[in-house]
């Protein structure tokens, strides 16, 4: 086992069990203002300080989480489910129209952000966690798509799909059957690297305004409140970043571990 898949698992294990706890248990309640209490540097009562409000960051960082994985959680989702079929229609049908449709609807997609798309998004129906999801997954539906259909493609030209196709499996259970298993590994790695991608992508839209709404706890809002009070109390700002950090970091490092746990080419190469 990689020293990176260890490491990253633990890293990530902290803040999904942050994440479960907040659910049942918080140092003090994320709701309750104690403006007497405000700008407390980490110490016993409040064991990483508290905000502006006299807020306990501590809980507020154990519910931003369950919020910050929410989002990105489902994102993925939704970008794998409808761009892995996508992807593996598009391989099926290569240089046809379906095909042809497929990637130049992606090639749209890719064109504007997430963040943009999110601004499209929540100037109809306003902001909020549930726009922040619907942004973030439309954007990770061409980036599956293209992973899918290209890893496809090379499979295509293998002697076992075309004994299936001697066989007389259509296309579309050849894609389910054969396609998607051996593409499995590759999707899963992504998406790793696509969660923690969702992750930043959820901190900077509630930076903007644009995630998650009060009174629903987000890191990347608690940044956006703690940019205008640094020189008074750096906690308030540096723990939220260092949080986003650490995130991120211990997904990355889940996903190059993962990566190199199933490739085999990795393991022949090490070997």
């Amino acid at each position: 086992m990689s020293r990176n898949l260890v490491l990253g698992g633990l890293l990530t294990s902290v803040f999904v069990i942050a994440a479960l706890l907040s659910f049942v248990w918080t140092p003090d309640s994320v709701e309750a203002m104690n403006i007497a209490n405000r700008l407390k540097p980490p110490g016993a009562g409040n064991l990483l300080g508290t905000d502006h409000f006299g807020r306990d960051i501590l809980s507020m960082l154990m519910v931003g989480a369950r919020t910050s994985i929410a989002v990105a959680l489902v994102a993925v989702g939704i970008g794998m489910g409808l761009g892995v079929p996508l992807g593996l229609a598009a391989a099926a049908r290569r240089g046809g129209m379906l095909d042809e449709v497929i990637m130049r609807m992606n090639d749209l997609i890719f064109a504007f952000p997430s963040l943009v798309i999110a601004i499209l998004i929540t100037a109809v129906f306003g902001p909020s966690a549930t726009n922040a999801i619907i942004a973030i997954g439309i954007f990770n539906i061409p980036v599956f798509a293209r992973i899918t259909r290209g890893a496809a493609l090379s499979l295509w030209k293998r002697e076992f799909i075309m004994a299936a196709q001697v066989a007389g499996k259509t296309r579309t259970r050849i894609s389910a059957e054969h396609i998607l298993p051996n593409v499995a590994n590759l999707l899963i790695v992504q998406g790793t690297i696509q969660f923690s991608l969702g992750i930043l992508a959820e901190a900077g839209l509630s930076y903007v305004g644009l995630g998650a709404q009060p009174p629903i706890p987000s890191w990347g809002r608690m940044l956006a409140e703690a940019q205008t009070m640094v020189s008074l109390a750096p906690h308030v700002a540096l723990i939220p970043g260092l949080t986003i950090v650490a995130m991120v970091l211990g997904l990355n490092l889940l996903g190059d571990g993962l990566r190199d746990a199933l490739d085999p080419r990795l393991k022949v190469a090490r070997a």
